[in-house]
């Protein structure tokens, strides 16, 4: 398998899309939430991203309106501007028997705070995980584009993720960003053990030449 140390813009663009084809659970309510962390609890990892609305005022900020955790065939999709952060999800958070994978977490959990305080436990950055391989790409879009030859579509980030409802295309978005990141470590995993893979290194593009008139009065 060729993988390479960055991938390029121009070469994601030209990739089909990844599709999803898991399940989708929207939890609106604490009790749907109860429900589906107990569920949860049982699996040994899980993807982990997050959602929040968009800000287009200055000044303007907003609380994370969605958690995503995924397994292999499964993604939940907690509604958290409907009902907060609950105990079960902070307890799940900080289970150290489930290892929660994403990337920029650290970003992700800063946002979390904001509705409660807590201490993540068992995280998998994946940022640093490829780097093992020699991947020095930092998105997840690049990353699944690099190890899988697909392109994760951006084209609901924007979207308003506060919406009385989630369209399809919101739904999908979610939970393929949550369900990437399983398959990304997995990935990795698999070339790390048996070491089947050539990386190739590409070269940073070269710095554009700006040319300054000199004008004189």
């Amino acid at each position: 398998m060729i993988i390479k140390n960055r991938t390029t813009k121009e070469e994601v663009k030209e990739m089909p899309k990844v599709e999803y084809h898991g399940e989708i659970y929207i939890i609106n309510t604490p009790e749907q939430a109860d429900s589906a962390v107990r569920y949860l609890c049982k699996f040994p990892m899980l993807g982990i991203d997050t959602e929040t609305r968009p800000s287009f005022k200055k000044g303007e900020s907003h609380k994370v309106a969605l958690l995503q955790l995924a397994t292999d065939e499964r993604c939940y999709l907690f509604r958290l501007n409907k009902f907060g952060l609950t105990i079960p999800l902070i307890q799940l958070l900080e289970s150290p028997r489930v290892a929660k994978i994403g990337i920029s977490l650290k970003d992700d959990f800063y946002m979390l705070h904001k509705w409660m305080p807590f201490e993540p436990q068992h995280v998998i950055e994946l940022q640093t995980w490829v780097q093992d391989l020699g991947i020095n790409d930092m998105s997840l879009q690049k990353v699944y584009a690099n190890l899988f030859g697909k392109k994760i579509s951006k084209s609901q980030r924007l979207s308003n993720w506060e919406a009385d409802e989630l369209t399809i295309p919101q739904q999908h978005y979610a939970a393929i960003d949550a369900w990437a990141c399983i398959q990304i470590y997995k990935k990795v995993e698999e070339l790390k053990e048996t070491g089947n893979y050539e990386l190739v290194i590409v070269p940073e593009p070269a710095p554009v030449e700006v040319n300054i008139q000199e004008t004189t009065n």
